[in-house]
């Protein structure tokens, strides 16, 4: 089982985070979601537990929203995957709103339609 971290706007997208954490729990999946997310204010200690846990997952799935590129945590979250060497990719959370990668993507990130396809693909394709 592979086991990913889920990063999302927290103020805005949380519903997105539970949304993933249903289709993991399908009997078809072949993957968990670890469920870390850190509610803190940012300081040292906070950068510091994400660092813990993101380096325990294989790979990192953002889920982006409306207004994720205003989200400082998902951006230093994805600066720390990056950090780590960690692989990752960028869900569209809604099909009907328009989707922002976060501040600290980088400009061939692409965002992928959330699909049960394109997530079994596109964690196939991280192992």
């Amino acid at each position: 089982m592979k086991r990913a971290f889920i990063s999302f706007d927290y103020d805005n997208d949380e519903s997105l985070r539970n949304a993933l954490n249903g289709q993991a729990k399908d009997p078809r999946s072949s993957f968990t979601f670890a469920n870390w997310s850190v509610k803190e204010p940012f300081d040292g200690n906070w950068i510091a537990k994400v660092r813990a846990r993101i380096r325990q997952t294989d790979l990192m799935v953002i889920l982006c929203g409306e207004h994720t590129h205003k989200a400082k945590g998902v951006a230093e979250e994805l600066r720390i995957a990056r950090d780590e060497g960690k692989p990752y990719f960028l869900l569209a959370g809604y099909s009907d709103k328009k989707c922002q990668k976060p501040a600290t993507a980088l400009p061939s990130d692409k965002v992928y339609r959330w699909t049960w396809n394109n997530l079994v693909n596109l964690l196939a394709g991280h192992r």
